[in-house]
């Protein structure tokens, strides 16, 4: 004979809901830095782009302007 499972009580899912919820929190905390970093890298690159095909454009339109005497 099977003996019987014992009851799941409140004390026992407050206990699991809250380990849980620490270590999704401690997930959420080491990697809160690294998303800023790569973040910033990904700022930094996109200003460079933005410059440098600026740049080019610029280049693109300028015209050439000759001065005669």
């Amino acid at each position: 004979m099977s003996q019987p499972q014992p009851k799941i009580t409140r004390n026992d899912l407050e206990q699991k809901f809250k380990a849980l919820q620490d270590d999704i929190q401690g997930t959420t905390e080491r990697n809160k830095t690294s998303i800023a970093t790569y973040a910033a890298i990904a700022g930094g690159v996109v200003v460079i782009l933005a410059y440098a095909f600026g740049r080019r454009s610029g280049r693109k339109r300028r015209s050439v302007l000759e001065i005669r005497r």
